[in-house]
């Protein structure tokens, strides 16, 4: 990533206020046994995810001595004080990075990377998933991080609702997602509900929808495509769920996370495109057999070019900040999370898949959401480019379809002319 890029995405941050948390070493007389981890939100709050880490946390410190002190960081900021802290050399020792950020943050050239000799030292490269670990850093490049929760999208529906409504089998394509999601609006309900205002949520679907419209974000040479006909098709298809169909209520269009997995667990919307929402829904309340879990859908006629993708290969990693000053404890910290025991603990919780294959066929990860979720990252998944500018392509592009659904919820036109008008303006921010 060149230095103009983590300018303009660190500025706002390092001008508002400098950090104030700092790695191990910094409280007087701890002799290098305590470190800061910044743990990234995957449950219903981030106080609900330091209820669920302290106890972890508490066992390692009882076998190691080491003292982890943690900060749930909202996706909203994560990025932001990533790229902070790798630009300052101030922040934490271990942190929590989502996967498609990895070549972008690796090419900041802050985090410790994952050689073989570093991987045998958390336990050996074979223990992790292949497909997750690929998504851990540029190719041909050591990893930068390391797997820690597995993901993928999958569509959630309202049981009830949907029988109801008549509907006797969850949307397969785009198209009888409309034709069910226009059967389940009224009456204050809605068919879907989406988090407009959440740009990283808005490029993962846009990266999906392209790919089943034959479009590609960047080209082999690494440079942005984002206005192709394929994309511009891709992104209006997503918004036209809310400007044509109208299953999506427009005050989505200001949601920024979790509040459309609340809408599906409230029963003000009937159907959820979410990554490992059980868990969350879960602590809203809502009965585990109260909805269905399937694939997300495709389209029913893809034009030439068009791939079987409904999902790209999401998940959490794990990284350690080279300005640590206990990397040896860092890396202890590392191992410990990534352990068989920690794997089932933490994954099951969650809803999330294991990163390790040696728990991947344990009982707990035997329900009809995992089997989904297990099913898709084996067969229908794509990873997003692992490129450094790819952080900068989410912010750009999913701020672009922010002001799409914004447009859309005022009764503004979407029109193929406006989608292209934002990809090329996020295209040229790029450049």
């Amino acid at each position: 990533m060149s230095r103009r890029h983590l300018a303009m995405l660190t500025a706002t941050v390092l001008a508002a206020a400098s950090l104030t948390a700092c790695g191990s070493g910094d409280e007087p007389g701890d002799g290098g046994k305590t470190l800061t981890y910044w743990a990234s939100n995957q449950g219903a709050s981030l106080e609900a995810d330091k209820e669920i880490l302290q106890p972890e946390l508490d066992k390692f410190e009882q076998q190691t001595g080491i003292k982890v002190n943690v900060e749930v960081v909202p996706w909203s900021d994560l990025l932001n004080r990533l790229l902070a802290a790798a630009t300052t050399g101030q922040g934490p020792d271990v942190v929590n990075i989502g996967n498609t950020w990895s070549a972008s943050l690796q090419a900041t050239g802050a985090l410790v990377e994952f050689d073989d000799a570093t991987l045998d030292k958390v336990g050996g490269k074979d223990r992790f998933v292949p497909a997750a670990l690929a998504a851990a850093g540029a190719p041909d490049k050591p990893p930068a991080a390391v797997p820690l929760y597995s993901l993928a999208y999958a569509l959630y529906y309202n049981k009830q609702s949907f029988a109801d409504a008549g509907i006797t089998a969850p949307p397969t394509t785009w198209e009888e997602m409309a034709e069910a999601g226009r059967k389940l609006t009224g009456d204050g309900k809605w068919g879907l509900a989406v988090e407009g205002a959440n740009p990283s949520e808005n490029a993962h679907h846009a990266f999906t929808f392209a790919q089943q419209y034959g479009g590609e974000w960047f080209d082999a040479a690494g440079k942005p495509t984002f206005d192709t006909p394929q994309n511009v098709a891709a992104v209006k298809r997503y918004v036209d769920l809310m400007a044509v169909d109208k299953i999506v209520n427009p005050s989505n269009a200001e949601y920024a996370q979790n509040q459309s997995v609340s809408d599906f667990a409230n029963g003000k919307a009937a159907m959820l495109l979410w990554q490992a929402a059980g868990a969350n829904l879960k602590s809203q309340n809502m009965a585990a057999d109260a909805y269905g879990v399937a694939p997300v859908p495709f389209l029913a006629n893809p034009p030439a070019g068009g791939k079987q993708v409904n999902s790209m290969v999401a998940g959490i990693n794990i990284a350690v900040f080279k300005h640590t000053k206990n990397l040896d404890g860092a890396l202890e910290f590392v191992k410990f999370m990534t352990s068989d025991t920690e794997q089932v603990t933490l994954n099951k919780t969650y809803g999330s898949l294991p990163a390790v294959g040696t728990v991947a066929a344990d009982p707990a990860f035997a329900a009809d959401e995992q089997k989904v979720l297990a099913q898709t990252l084996a067969t229908t998944a794509a990873p997003l480019p692992q490129v450094p500018e790819e952080s900068t392509f989410e912010t750009l592009v999913g701020t672009a379809i922010k002001e799409l659904f914004a447009d859309a919820a005022s009764g503004r036109p979407v029109t193929e002319d406006s989608v292209r008008e934002k990809l090329t303006r996020a295209q040229q921010q790029m450049r």
